[in-house]
């Protein structure tokens, strides 16, 4: 009988020495086994490594037949490595051969070893092998056996990740990050970039595992702990919530995570086994990543993506690494992230980013209405794809397809260096049409507005060659903010704002917040639907303060020049008028304490909700000017959340209910004499926008990446022939009239 194992840190001191040592992977491989067999007192110690096409092969083995390494294998599942394998869950039992999943290997000769001490080897979360002791006698292992053979799984998987062996990890992973990935996720921003990535949050990498004295590292664990707690704290006690998008429920998730005493205690029993504070933080976050990933349930991963930051978080303490967004940018660069606040993505150099690739996000999300403002290559949905990129790897983006290659093959990155050529050609021919006019081939000017939110925008309207801004979106910087923006920021917003766009007209949208559109600070009740919710021109009423602050701002910043006003999702004619009674308070304040107003008042609603359409007659009798909103107004009028990816395509904006519909706003309108534009993605794309022209609308507000493409159709387009097939077009009975209308195009040369 062989002596007492010695403790966990000796025996992790001789692995440190013995790794060391000269002399090939393999060898090196076999030496451990051995070492790990005599030290833990077992007659078998074996490692299993995965393979890329999903199974386990035994790559080293004292005790075995060594005629079975690298000849036998395991489906991951099949007998307890493979169980180990697919729960990622450590395995101890003094009779073996009586576990259900038991399975006998014959080539290895183990059927006379009773007990087994299994663990998976984790890197990021990921089962790349498993590591397995076994006795001959039946016994039990101890606690600190089990600990340390974890700990020594996490120097193996190191080990394994450096590259030494020629071993490939499960399918589904690139521990080494070396191969090409191909991803499909949601378009959130069109454009192709090619660049390298940056990781808005890298992972910190542990490359010190081995500790001197375990008192010193418990210390430094505990001050880490200390201290970001206290930044967690401070964080919910200030509302500040600049951190990628860290609402308060994120927050507190935190919090319960820093204090959570198993979790710490776990990090504490892993320094005792001869880590460093870092390691031992990495070791046991393996643990419960890998566990957490495989539970079914939302709020289980949901609360796994808390984890990973907190930890991210607590390693960046330890090894004193800069915070996210202070890294050194690398040329072309791609932002890579799990999920950013707007604020965020506007702290970076806009200059230096191309596109922005986040794992979660969709497309009405704050930051992806500012990617798309910003002009850059966007995708979302993406999970894990942090887990396969490092900073500076070579990564394109398709924000048009919402396709995204890591490390590219050399004749992919020619073809996207092809496309991107073209597009860059194709905008250099819509650029030869800045100056010309907006007018169709039959005469009828039409007038190309642009929708904006940020001053950063503003110089892209500019040079667009578009009429003015159709749609100013000024919760934009209220969603980039920490707390309320006080009127006197309010007003000088919008004084920039006139003042760049110079004589160009502008239209304000007052406050559109409340649904999808959350804003950290602004306390509201949970709701169960939000878009049909406590939102937008609703908050505004049930909030006359903060309703009557932005009209004021508007009204100071327009002082002697026009200004446009308009409200969103209004309902019915009295909710208008309540809102316009506003204003006329605010002139009636002002005038009395002396301040100078507007030259012109335009006040206009933003027809968004169905109900409308019955009250349109003493709306039109009050408003000065209509906006449709096509996106809510497609969306409620087929009740098809736009933002859920199970139902989002189920709707056309071209099926033959949406048009009914925007028919009869135009027509109404026009016949009242109320200028009416319709603002929304669908005017941004060609075929739409000669569907909106053949239905009778003459103004549009779009994006400015759109004005080229635009123009170029209606410069082609003859409005009046279109406008006398239109009633043959929407009598057809198609579920939607795309390819009516595409045929169309086609049989007249116009290019959409």
């Amino acid at each position: 009988m062989r002596g007492a194992p010695p403790g966990p840190r000796v025996l992790l001191r001789r692995l440190r020495d013995l790794m060391a040592e000269p002399g090939g992977a393999q060898e090196r491989l076999d030496r451990i086994v051995v070492l790990i067999a005599a030290n833990m007192v077992a007659e078998v110690c074996s490692v299993y490594l995965m393979r890329s096409h999903g199974e386990l092969e035994l790559f080293a083995t004292e005790g075995l037949n060594p005629d079975a390494v690298h000849k036998s294998r395991l489906r991951v599942g099949k007998g307890l490595v493979g169980l180990i394998a697919a729960t990622a869950e450590p395995l101890s039992l003094s009779d073996a051969q009586s576990h259900p999943s038991f399975a006998y290997l014959p080539e290895t000769g183990e059927e006379i070893y009773q007990s087994f001490l299994g663990v998976p080897v984790l890197r990021e979360g990921i089962t790349i092998g498993v590591i397995v002791v076994q006795n001959r006698v039946q016994r039990a292992y101890s606690e600190e056996e089990l600990e340390a053979l974890q700990t020594i799984a996490m120097v193996l998987a190191e080990f394994v990740a450096s590259g030494a062996l020629d071993v490939d990890a499960a399918p589904d992973a690139d521990i080494r990050h070396e191969r090409a990935h191909h991803l499909k996720g949601m378009p959130l921003s069109d454009g192709v970039a090619l660049g390298h990535a940056v990781l808005h949050e890298p992972r910190t990498e542990v490359t010190n595992l081995f500790a001197a004295d375990p008192a010193i590292e418990i210390q430094r664990l505990d001050d880490a702990l200390k201290q970001v707690r206290a930044s967690v704290d401070s964080l919910i006690e200030k509302g500040d919530v600049a951190w990628a998008g860290e609402h308060r429920e994120v927050l507190e998730s935190y919090r319960m995570f820093a204090h959570d005493r198993g979790w710490v205690r776990r990090m504490q029993e892993a320094v005792q086994t001869g880590l460093t504070a870092e390691a031992a933080v990495e070791r046991v976050h393996n643990d419960y990543r890998a566990r957490f990933s495989r539970q079914a349930t939302p709020f289980l991963r949901e609360r796994l993506h808390d984890l990973d930051d907190l930890v991210n978080r607590l390693l960046r303490t330890l090894t004193g690494a800069a915070p996210p967004g202070q890294q050194e940018m690398p040329e072309n660069a791609i932002l890579v992230a799990r999920s950013m606040g707007a604020a965020e993505l506007l702290d970076y150099e806009r200059s230096q980013i191309r596109g922005l690739v986040l794992e979660e996000g969709g497309a009405t999300s704050h930051v992806a209405i500012v990617a798309k403002a910003l002009g850059l290559a966007s995708v979302g949905q993406l999970e894990r794809t942090r887990d396969l990129v490092d900073t500076g790897d070579a990564i394109i983006v398709d924000g048009a397809t919402g396709d995204v290659h890591i490390r590219p093959s050399p004749d992919v990155e020619r073809a996207f260096a092809d496309k991107v050529r073209f597009r860059a050609k194709r905008q250099a021919q819509y650029a030869k049409l800045r100056d010309l006019p907006a007018v169709t081939c039959d005469g009828l000017p039409i007038s190309l507005m642009v929708n904006a939110g940020l001053l950063v925008e503003l110089p892209t309207v500019m040079a667009s060659g578009a009429e003015g801004i159709g749609l100013f979106r000024t919760e934009l910087q209220f969603m980039v903010a920490s707390t309320f923006p006080r009127m006197r920021e309010q007003t000088e917003l919008y004084g920039k704002v006139m003042k760049t766009v110079g004589d160009m007209p502008v239209t304000f949208r007052t406050l559109d917040i409340g649904g999808d559109k959350v804003l950290p600070y602004l306390k509201s009740a949970h709701e169960e639907n939000p878009a049909l919710g406590w939102r937008a021109i609703r908050l505004s009423l049930d909030r006359p303060g903060l309703l009557r602050t932005q009209i004021r701002a508007l009204l100071h910043a327009a002082a002697g020049r026009d200004l446009s006003v308009m409200f969103p999702m209004i309902t019915n004619a009295a909710e208008f008028e309540k809102a316009k009674g506003v204003i006329e308070r605010e002139k009636r304040h002002l005038t009395r304490h002396g301040y100078a107003l507007p030259r012109e008042i335009a006040v206009g609603a933003m027809l968004e909700v169905p109900s409308i359409l019955w009250d349109l007659d003493p709306l039109l009798e009050s408003a000065d000017f209509l906006s449709v909103g096509s996106n809510d107004l497609a969306q409620y009028l087929f009740a098809c959340d736009r933002g859920n990816a199970r139902v989002a395509e189920r709707y056309d904006t071209l099926a033959p209910a949406n048009l009914r519909a925007l028919g009869a706003i135009v027509r109404r309108a026009v016949g009242r004499n109320v200028p009416v534009t319709l603002c929304g993605d669908m005017a941004s794309r060609p075929l739409e926008a000669m569907a909106l022209i053949g239905l009778g609308y003459e103004s549009i507000s779009l994006a400015s990446s759109a004005i080229g493409p635009v123009k170029d159709m209606l410069r082609s387009l003859d409005a009046a022939n279109l406008r006398a097939h239109m009633p043959d077009i929407l009598n057809r009975g198609d579920e939607t009239l795309r390819g009516a209308l595409r045929a169309y195009a086609d049989a007249h040369a116009i290019p959409v």
